[in-house]
């Protein structure tokens, strides 16, 4: 039951749906990112993680796409330095 709850499906504009897990929830400048990993069955090659804004909103919450390409890069650098961290 708990694997259930960290699986999201997310449609593009073009309605193509991408079945993620949830790897991780980060808070980052105020606000909370989601990092998601897809679940690509036949691929050979490692996933690249997903990373949308995450807003909370009841029970359920909506993952946003990061418009702002500074703001972008700043979440990534941070997880990469997160991934560091880690590795260390």
């Amino acid at each position: 039951m708990q694997e259930e709850m960290n699986l999201v499906e997310l449609s593009d504009d073009e309605g193509n749906v991408t079945n993620c897990e949830i790897y991780d929830i980060v808070e980052f400048e105020g606000k909370t990112y989601a990092l998601l990993l897809p679940q690509e069955e036949s691929s050979e090659e490692e996933p690249e993680l997903i990373v949308l804004e995450y807003i909370e909103e009841d029970e359920e919450g909506t993952f946003v796409s990061i418009e702002d390409e500074d703001e972008f890069n700043r979440v990534c650098d941070y997880i990469e330095s997160l991934a560091d961290e880690v590795e260390e």
